[in-house]
């Protein structure tokens, strides 16, 4: 049984996570929200999507962080992308508050896709609604096969599944198979890119896709 606490929090978030929705539905910016556990190329998989789609849309970026350091915003900046840093004060997530201020600060009317991405976390994150469009999950070959088994809350909730490392698959114990009924479990027929940011497979396949949706959406 929830907490009666817990649920007034989660729904005020959800109210917000609606209006951050419309919001940038307002501004015809299509948004994701990219959610990892720590090391898994979160950042890696946004600067390859943002180098890819250059010249193609106009992005924007929020990087949330437990910490007030700014490494990832400012890998953002110095490609020409508007990026702000969102210090979750110690917090394991995001929530809709905390984007609704970092949109405050971005130029909307100038934004095609808004790469929001969450603190490296498979728990908490999957708990509160943020108002994007789709939910995206960075899982990675090193983490090993299990993931959808342990953490299946993250994994119900998806849209998008990227499955990064892949360079690494004949050197680590991992199956792919035993990944994949896990994923399909609890989510089935999800999108799925196996990707490496090292070789750069799996990239474009990843780029074309949301390429086309945020068009299809922002027109």
């Amino acid at each position: 049984m929830r907490v009666p606490v817990v649920e007034k929090i989660l729904s005020a978030n959800d109210q917000l996570a609606s209006q951050n929705h419309a919001l940038l539905k307002s501004k015809h910016v299509f948004s994701i929200n990219i959610m990892a556990s720590p090391g898994a190329g979160k950042t890696s998989v946004i600067l390859q999507t943002i180098k890819g789609l250059q010249g193609r849309l106009k992005i924007g970026v929020i990087e949330g962080d437990t910490s007030a350091v700014t490494i990832d915003a400012d890998k953002v900046n110095e490609m020409g992308v508007p990026a702000v840093q969102i210090n979750t004060g110690g917090d394991c997530h995001l929530d809709a508050v905390m984007v609704a201020g970092g949109l405050q600060q971005l130029p909307l009317d100038d934004i095609d896709l808004m790469i929001i991405e969450n603190v490296g976390n498979l728990v908490c994150p999957a708990a509160f609604d943020l108002g994007t469009d789709i939910n995206v999950l960075i899982a990675s070959v090193p983490e090993g096969d299990d993931k959808p088994y342990k953490y299946p809350a993250i994994y119900r909730g998806l849209d998008v599944l990227i499955l990064n490392k892949m360079d690494l698959l004949p050197y680590i114990k991992f199956r792919p198979d035993y990944f994949k009924e896990g994923v399909e479990m609890l989510n089935p027929g999800l999108q799925t890119f196996p990707v490496s940011c090292v070789t750069g497979e799996g990239i474009s396949a990843w780029l074309d896709w949301l390429e086309k949706r945020v068009k299809e959406e922002i027109r």
